[in-house]
């Protein structure tokens, strides 16, 4: 049986390419970046630990582009991806990278969603009203409130993700979430073992309960070298989708504004420190800059390689469509609706 030609460029261009987690669009204007590179959604990070106003102004700020801009597309349902990469858009799903918006106030919950905010983190590294980050000293399990919190989430259709989040609470909210839960960007621990890495036991769990775990290119998640290659990167991608099957494996690359080359190292070094002093990073889990992304995916303008990558490494032209969004789209399907 002779397997007919892929040509990876025809591929990249016709699958569906969502990147999960994209703080890197803190300037807005970086968008362009993603759709040079044939991602078709994307997810701007619009909060991480800040509290209700700070979030208001930067969603405000989003929706002035969404407005102004003919090339971007809000995504508030499932048809809503499709219907951007038809119309040649760049779909913007709203994401928090943690609780802080929500203060204590579970009613905010109802209120980001009719804003658009469809997926939320339960936690980003430490502890907070909901349970305990990755990183805490702890790692007690959902509180009460954090309860409360996914349960109105499940009510208005917002998806609970997991990444940065304590293995207890990231448990708890399997148990107690009615839709999947996913880990929106987490590499695997057996591959490389950062403390912001996550075990077999926690894959399988998320994989158990219908969730997916994408991965990210953050270098120190990815390998122990300063400048990963490619295949470090897909060592990731087979290793998820060996333990637990492809139809589980997504991609949260998370390029970010402190990275090299969107910032020089001095500026990069200071944002670093900023992060480090106020406890939001832990120099175990995020060494120093410069951060350079996986060789050939150091931007997300050379996506395209990572297409290659992936066949080369004896992926199917279905298994990277399922990576690239298929898997995703299930997953939106199922909590937001068609």
């Amino acid at each position: 049986m002779i397997r007919e030609l892929v040509v990876p460029e025809d591929l990249h261009r016709e699958a569906i390419l969502i990147d999960a987690v994209c703080p890197l669009l803190d300037d807005l204007n970086l968008v362009d970046e993603y759709a040079a590179g044939g991602v078709d959604t994307v997810a701007p990070t619009l909060a991480t630990l800040e509290g209700a106003a700070a979030t208001l102004r930067k969603i405000g700020r989003w929706h002035k582009a969404l407005r102004e801009r003919d090339d971007l597309l809000l995504i508030r349902r499932s048809t809503d991806i499709l219907r951007a990469k038809q119309q040649g858009k760049t779909g913007i799903i709203f994401h928090f990278q943690g609780p802080g918006p929500v203060e204590d106030c579970v009613d905010l919950v109802d209120a980001y969603k009719a804003l658009g905010v469809n997926v939320m983190q339960l936690a980003y590294n430490v502890k907070n009203r909901l349970g305990d980050g990755c990183e805490e000293r702890t790692d007690a399990g959902l509180s009460r409130f954090g309860l409360q919190v996914i349960e109105r989430m499940n009510a208005v259709g917002m998806i609970v993700d997991c990444s940065h989040t304590g293995v207890q609470t990231t448990m708890d909210a399997i148990e107690y979430s009615k839709a999947p839960v996913i880990i929106s960007h987490a590499n695997a621990k057996a591959v490389h073992p950062s403390p912001r890495n996550i075990s077999d036991q926690l894959i399988k769990a998320i994989a158990a309960n219908g969730g997916t775990i994408g991965v990210v290119g953050f270098p120190a998640f990815v390998s122990a070298e300063r400048r990963p290659s490619i295949d470090k990167f897909v060592d990731h991608i087979a290793h998820i989708s060996n333990l637990v099957g492809i139809e589980h494996v997504t991609l949260g690359i998370d390029y970010y504004g402190g990275q090299s080359p969107y910032t020089s190292d001095a500026e990069a070094l200071e944002i670093y420190e900023g992060l480090i002093a106020c406890g939001m990073w832990s120099p175990a889990a995020y060494p120093a800059p410069p951060h350079h992304y996986p060789a050939g995916i150091e931007t997300p303008r050379t996506m395209v390689e990572l297409t290659k990558a992936l066949l080369r490494r004896g992926f199917l032209p279905e298994d990277i469509r399922k990576i690239y969004g298929e898997n995703l789209l299930q997953i939106y399907k199922t909590v937001w609706g068609e």
